[in-house]
């Protein structure tokens, strides 16, 4: 399999009539890739930033039913997305586990109320490969997270949801995509929808590396792009309503001193009437979210202080050790793009979280809302709804059986574990470049080896790339990533055969990033 950038941009340079072109990287448009290129289509997918660069690197690293879901009615939905947590875990066991999650109960009310509910979870899960929910003693309770407030507490109920690193997931979804023939290129900003008789047959685009301007000829063109679906409707139809209504999710990152355990705290309901959640992720605590209706969007979201200041007062009303704003080691925000709703309101409670799939009359496909757990759904329908259209020869989804790239039969916890079967290629290039076998900084286990083969195997075309979204380090210590920063610039300036400007600015541009990550 090539993964390489040059490469790719080689293929589109020889090659202008596509069968599918998707726009957006993230999880709906790499799952559509995916999907595409597995039926046998030729498929190109077109990424403005990197891939997973907005919602898709931000969620809550949740691959779940949705509890909350469950609590309002909507059993479809929770259903569609207990079969397809079910599909993550069989076809990408290498990045998503079976995670406990503790409910703690204060009432006998409340413990059986959520024990019905949850045993009903169990029962819409079926034979899914995680565990059945349980009742638990406040002894078992506290056994599971030592750092749980015992006052009042009468127990707690136990159960299982999935948990999974979403940027890598996105990643190995583009490098399946290349495995089926695809190609998926990151810093390509589409410009304008082709067209013909009134008809969409292509998208104008522009290299954002090298300035070049392409325009390619596609029988489908899918808008995945999420939060920013409305931008390519009005390249469609100026005058058309927007669909989205963005909601804002904000986390915070704590020592795992806060939870200890291996356990998941999960809160059912906080005061603005969200779940709230305190997961062990990667050695920390990511601790969230909040739900915060938007008028705005924009590619890197911060998060408001009103949302730090109610995700750690709430959760101090749970934890021993109470978390303050000088405890939090990284803070982000995400943007779901909900389906908006034919009214005017400021409550997220009444816009859809499932997905909706819309074609304009000129033959645009535009996906939008759903959740990561339902991203191969949402992608079927999309190529199903193509081949309803006329627009693609009738061709079976296979995606229920295939594997992701990197997948191994389950978890690997070593330091490259999350690299699943690619862990090889890294110990490879550790004997082949004996210098590549040492930390990027002291004190840090990434290695730099790991910064090579992102550059090589996984595009990364930045700092942030690789300390974002392949190493995550920026979304878990965020003073940490800035320690790495000229280490992984002066890497990547070699392997990319950049100059020293490039690097300065490289390190400059992090540095006002990081900013967004940090507290003030």
């Amino acid at each position: 399999m090539i993964f390489n950038r040059t490469a790719f941009i080689e293929r589109i340079d020889k090659k202008s009539d596509w069968d599918v072109i998707i726009i957006g990287g993230g999880a709906t448009g790499l799952g559509t890739a995916v999907d595409a290129a597995s039926r046998g289509y030729s498929t190109l997918l077109l990424e403005q930033s990197d891939f997973a660069k907005g919602t898709s690197s931000r969620s809550t690293k949740l691959v779940h039913g949705g509890v909350r879901y469950l609590a309002q009615g909507d059993i479809a939905l929770v259903y569609e997305a207990l079969h397809e947590r079910g599909l993550l875990l069989k076809n990408a066991a290498h990045l998503v586990k079976d995670q406990d999650f503790i409910i703690p109960c204060y009432s006998w009310f409340s413990k059986y109320k959520y024990l019905i509910g949850l045993k009903f979870y169990d029962l819409l899960a079926g034979k899914s490969g995680f565990k059945k929910s349980s009742f638990l003693s406040v002894d078992k309770v506290l056994q599971a997270i030592p750092g749980l407030k015992r006052d009042g507490l009468i127990g707690g109920i136990s159960y299982s949801d999935g948990q999974f690193d979403d940027a890598r997931l996105a990643l190995n979804l583009a490098q399946t995509t290349a495995e089926y023939g695809g190609v998926t290129l990151n810093y390509m900003k589409v410009t304008g929808l082709n067209k013909e008789g009134g008809q969409v047959n292509g998208v104008s685009f522009t290299d954002l590396e090298s300035g070049k301007l392409y325009s390619l000829k596609a029988k489908v063109v899918v808008n995945a792009t999420g939060v920013f679906v409305d931008e390519i409707l009005k390249m469609d139809l100026p005058s058309g309503k927007q669909i989205v209504r963005p909601s804002q999710g904000a986390h915070v990152v704590l020592d795992k001193s806060f939870l200890q355990g291996n356990s998941a705290l999960m809160i059912p309901k906080t005061s603005d009437g969200r779940v709230l959640f305190a997961v062990p992720w990667h050695g920390k605590v990511l601790v969230g979210t909040t739900d915060t209706p938007l008028d705005e969007h924009s590619l890197e979201p911060k998060p408001l202080d009103e949302e730090i200041d109610f995700i750690l007062s709430t959760a101090g009303k749970y934890l021993t050790k109470v978390p303050s704003r000088s405890d939090v080691l990284a803070t982000f925000a995400g943007l779901r793009p909900l389906a908006a709703p034919g009214k005017d309101t400021n409550s997220t409670k009444e816009i859809s979280r499932s997905h909706k799939l819309l074609t304009s009359k000129s033959g645009l496909i535009t996906i939008t809302g759903g959740k990561w757990t339902t991203y191969r759904r949402m992608a079927m329908d999309v190529v199903d709804k193509a081949i309803e259209l006329g627009k693609l020869p009738a061709a079976s989804c296979i995606t229920e059986n295939v594997k992701i790239h990197g997948y191994t039969p389950g978890i690997d916890e070593s330091p490259l574990g999350i690299y699943g079967a690619d862990a090889q290629g890294i110990r490879r290039l550790m004997v082949e470049e004996p210098e590549l076998n040492a930390s990027v900084y002291p004190g840090y286990d990434y290695l730099k080896a790991e910064v090579v083969w992102m550059v090589r195997n996984e595009m990364a075309r930045s700092i942030e790339d690789v300390l974002s979204r392949r190493m995550r380090l920026l979304f878990l210590d965020a003073k940490g990533a800035l320690l790495l920063a000229p280490e992984v610039a002066s890497m990547m300036a070699d392997e990319l055969e950049k100059d020293a400007k490039w690097v300065e600015s490289q390190i400059e541009e992090f540095k006002n990033l990081v900013k967004q990550y940090l507290l003030s």
